[in-house]
């Protein structure tokens, strides 16, 4: 716990202020870059209702769709691995459990990125 006299010392160093600022800074670019991701979204699933998997995968192959789908991808997994390292650093305090479930956290994102874009490619190139 952080006591009064800790705040209080101008010595006392919190982490890097450039980190903190890159870190505000993506996390509210990639959440206005979900917005617009997220109107492309809607329209890829209307497209999408109903249609057979032959339909779905003729969309998908759409080098513009591909592309778009990967980017939304990538930039929800970043905004996700940031919110949640935000969640992370306000509610552990043990260091060791706290350096552990932030690698946890940045494996998740990474992995789920990944896996997400080996699929978007494994149905762009290969059906």
């Amino acid at each position: 716990m952080i006591d009064k006299a800790t705040i209080s010392d101008p010595k006392t160093h919190y982490g890097s202020a450039h980190g903190a600022t890159r870190h505000f800074m993506t996390q509210r670019i990639t959440g206005a870059l979900n917005v617009l991701f997220t109107m492309f979204f809607v329209w890829f699933v209307v497209r999408l209702a109903g249609a057979d998997r032959a339909d779905m995968v003729a969309v998908v192959r759409n080098p513009l769709v591909a592309i778009v789908v990967a980017l939304l991808i990538v930039n929800v997994c970043v905004h996700m691995r940031i919110g949640m390292a935000e969640v992370i650093e306000d509610y552990i305090d043990e260091k060791k459990t706290h350096r552990l479930a932030l690698a946890a956290n940045t494996w998740f994102a990474v992995g789920v990125a990944v896996l997400s874009l080996v699929a978007i490619a494994k149905i762009v190139f290969w059906g």
